[in-house]
């Protein structure tokens, strides 16, 4: 059986295995690791974490918990497919939840940590200039995060990652098959509006730049996107 390959993850000083095996796990999902419909089983995983079962166990109970994976009744992992319509619904919630958190963000960010989403931002370019997708994607969740932490709500955040954990499969794939996701750096734009201290200007940027993403597809190409996915 081929090993699982999923992407480095820097474990923090004192991190215990139970939340390093979660997180790589979350962040392999988020990238796309995983295609819609993979089986995953406890032993392949631990193998690929170089991991014993029981952290691996748990880090999937919590991920099924919060519908990341789904439990098939024969008790194996599997990665939730994504309808049509369910992939509609999740880029809408991107759009409302993260032009949300930008807007509440712009009156606490600073110079240093716009400075800061210039650096990420020449990181993904690199990447994509590079094909390193998977690099592109870990530096474009980033950059929005970077803004999104700053917002004073402190509920949002989780919310937003858990939209990502769901349509991670699908951007991995599109990543994979579409040669360009973005016609305007959407990027430059909100850096410009965090500068300016410009909300309106945020907000718009924002659900451009999600928008013109996978977001941006129409129906027909959707469906083709996620036809590929499911194979």
């Amino acid at each position: 059986m081929k090993k699982l390959a999923l992407p480095p993850l820097a474990r923090a000083d004192g991190m215990t295995t139970h939340d390093y095996v979660f997180l790589r796990l979350r962040q392999a999902i988020m990238v796309g690791a995983f295609r819609p419909g993979t089986s995953l089983t406890i032993r392949g995983l631990a193998a690929a974490l170089e991991s014993s079962s029981t952290p691996v166990r748990e880090a999937l109970r919590q991920l099924t918990s919060i519908g990341a994976l789904k439990l098939l009744e024969n008790r194996r992992i599997q990665v939730p497919a994504v309808t049509p319509e369910l992939f509609e619904e999740l880029i809408a919630l991107r759009i409302v939840l993260e032009q949300h958190a930008a807007r509440r963000a712009v009156a606490h960010i600073t110079e240093r940590q716009i400075d800061q989403l210039v650096d990420t931002d020449l990181a993904i370019d690199q990447a994509i200039a590079r094909q390193d997708k998977v690099s592109a994607l870990l530096a474009n969740q980033q950059f929005h995060r970077a803004i999104y932490s700053i917002s004073p709500d402190r509920i949002v955040l989780p919310m937003i990652e858990s939209v990502w954990l769901q349509l991670g499969p699908v951007q991995g794939v599109a990543m994979e098959h579409v040669a360009e996701l973005y016609v305007v750096d959407r990027h430059q734009e909100i850096i410009q509006a965090l500068r300016q201290r410009d909300p309106a200007g945020l907000v718009k940027a924002i659900g451009a730049d999600i928008g013109e993403g996978i977001g941006g597809f129409d129906p027909s190409a959707v469906a083709s996107l996620l036809d590929v996915a499911a194979t």
